[in-house]
């Protein structure tokens, strides 16, 4: 068990993103940076040089055909990643949530000529319901940075 005692804040930043840097019984930890910080979750979270991405859904195409939303959250994790100090050759991993398998080409055709050639993460992709009927793709990735 942790004694919080042992535990000091460095420091804190209250300015997007947020920054911590923590002591913990004279070890130091590597801070963590987040990016567009809600209530609810970040969009992005930076640790240790790697880049999290929260699940991406096409906001700027909602219930679109599969491919406009594909494009629509393509070009929202390049946003982020950017944001982040990285871009999509350095992604490490995708996760793709479709919410009707038998969509899977159709996705594919937007992912291919987007990933770059000779980058390609490693990649799951699974059938799963999603929040609301009218998004059905979801992508999360993770990155270097």
């Amino acid at each position: 068990m942790l004694d919080s005692r042992a535990c000091r804040i460095h420091r804190v930043s209250l300015k997007t993103p947020l920054n911590f840097d923590f002591e913990i019984k004279g070890e130091r930890m590597t801070s963590i940076e987040r990016l567009e910080t809600g209530p609810r979750m970040s969009q992005a979270v930076i640790h240790s040089g790697v880049v999290y991405l929260a699940g991406q859904v096409a906001v700027g195409a909602p219930g679109a055909s599969v491919k406009e939303q594909t494009k629509d959250i393509l070009q929202r994790i390049d946003t982020l990643l950017k944001a982040a100090g990285t871009d999509k050759s350095k992604i490490l991993s995708a996760t793709i949530w479709l919410v009707d398998i038998r969509n899977f080409g159709e996705m594919n055709s937007i992912w291919d000529k987007w990933v770059p050639e000779g980058a390609t993460p490693a990649r799951a992709c699974v059938e799963a319901k999603l929040a609301t009927p009218d998004y059905t793709v979801e992508i999360g990735v993770i990155a270097a940075r």
